[in-house]
């Protein structure tokens, strides 16, 4: 009988913010893919039915209460999990995004922008990947084998306005995760690996303000992405689940520390 090296039949994977638009979409299809999904999230409502939602795909599911900002909570919920399946295979930090005092609206400058805001979206996005990696890694790194994924984004290739604080934040998972990957396989070996992937331009509740106008149309925003994305279209989420099937799978094996963009070509786009 031939292995499927795609195959993540039987894994446990944790998820961060896993209540969340994107992290429930990757929640959703790691399901379908016959793994063990740990959801973590802070909001005890939105957890509870993402949990439900789950169940009734059919597959292993359990919930925590996971505040990716608190350490000890972290690890309370790592002794949880172990207990319940006995080893972590996958971590997703999808918990982060942007918030609204640092982003600047079009007739701000740098100079409106509000510190206390910054610091807030930095240590979301750094921190909260930082210690989900420092305590569910470390489970990982005890059995020898495991997969991190963290989420970059398109505003790491080239200067996005408006966007400062998550800019920056984001930069910072590009390093954190080429240096998370060395480390990890220089001193606990090579079956723990490290990427990240990089979404493109995708319509949700964080950006939709900004990307359509009330009555549906593009804004002009919006139009500027359009004709930076040679495929001339906005993704689907669903368009990002393969990307970290894969990474998380034997047939990515010999692959750490990369940054993959699931992008309809953005990043590699001149516009010219």
């Amino acid at each position: 009988m031939k292995q499927n090296i795609f195959s993540l039949e039987g894994k446990v994977a944790v998820v961060t913010g896993g209540g969340g638009v994107l992290g429930g979409n990757i929640c959703k299809s790691l399901v379908r893919a016959g793994v063990k999904v740990a959801v973590l999230d802070i909001r005890q409502e939105q957890l509870d039915a993402r949990v439900e939602e789950l169940k009734q795909l059919g597959g292993e599911v359990a919930g925590f209460i996971g505040n990716v900002m608190d350490k000890e909570n972290l690890e309370l919920a790592n002794k949880q999990i172990l207990e319940k399946w006995g080893r972590i295979d996958i971590l997703v930090n999808t918990a982060g995004g942007n918030i609204p005092g640092a982003t600047l609206e079009e007739d701000q400058t740098f100079f409106d922008m509000q510190m206390e805001d910054f610091k807030k979206v930095t240590d979301l996005n750094m921190n909260g990947s930082v210690l989900p990696s420092m305590v569910f890694g470390k489970s990982m790194a005890n059995q020898q084998r495991g997969s991190i994924i963290n989420i970059s984004s398109m505003a790491t290739y080239s200067a996005i306005t408006r966007v400062p604080g998550y800019s920056v934040a984001k930069a910072g998972i590009n390093i954190f995760t080429q240096w998370l990957a060395s480390e990890m396989a220089l001193k606990f070996g090579e079956g723990i690996r490290v990427n990240a992937i990089a979404p493109g331009f995708f319509i949700g509740d964080q950006n939709r303000r900004v990307l359509l106008n009330e009555d549906g149309s593009l804004t002009q925003r919006s139009e500027k992405v359009i004709a930076r994305t040679p495929m001339k279209r906005f993704g689907n989420l669903d368009e990002l689940n393969g990307a970290v099937q894969f990474l998380c799978s034997d047939a990515a094996s010999f692959i750490t520390g990369v940054i993959l963009p699931v992008d309809g070509g953005f990043s590699a786009f001149s516009g010219v």
